[in-house]
């Protein structure tokens, strides 16, 4: 997060023809509920392999999206891969998919969200695609665009307009 406040709902008011809204289908899990950073991308199925190197990355304040095909069969998240975000700068994940290890992501400063919690890991092919356009929840997640996530939903903008907002303010 920038450490600037904001809202989706007050975003989505100002900015109505700017944002995409996803649909309510996630879960919070991480200890932060409010986040925001540009878009990482993520392409895979039931295999976390290529989650580690990315998130070994400095993060300075993205969010990586992960587009695991929605399985509930395994999880593509857990503590380990949650701690690496925090100490690397990652403002957030969200999977679209399900996350394990959720006691211990409820006490991580990132926001995380996912479809459910699931006790089984993944195998480890390093098969997927990085950094390339994504769409679930009923909208497209493009690298290098803004995520917005709270309490009140998921909203995705082609610039950061939570600085627009914040000027308009002063």
């Amino acid at each position: 997060m920038t450490g600037l406040p904001f809202s989706t709902a007050d975003l989505c008011d100002a900015h109505e023809d700017e944002v995409r809204i996803a649909a309510p289908v996630f879960r919070s899990f991480g200890g932060r509920t409010a986040f925001c950073g540009p878009i990482a991308t993520l392409k895979l199925f039931e295999d976390n392999g290529l989650v580690r190197p990315t998130l070994e990355e400095p993060g300075a304040g993205r969010v990586l999206v992960i587009d695991g095909g929605g399985s509930q069969r395994c999880a593509l998240v857990g503590d380990q891969l949650g701690q690496l975000a925090v100490r690397n700068g990652w403002s957030g994940i969200v999977v679209w998919g399900c996350v394990r290890d959720a006691a211990v992501l409820a006490t991580l400063e990132l926001g995380v969200l996912a479809l459910a919690p699931h006790p089984k890991k993944t195998v480890k092919k390093n098969l997927g695609e990085r950094d390339i356009p994504v769409s679930f929840a009923g909208i497209e997640f493009r690298p290098g665009e803004w995520l917005y996530a709270d309490a009140d939903g998921l909203i995705v903008a082609a610039i950061p307009i939570h600085l627009k907002a914040w000027r308009s303010q002063i």
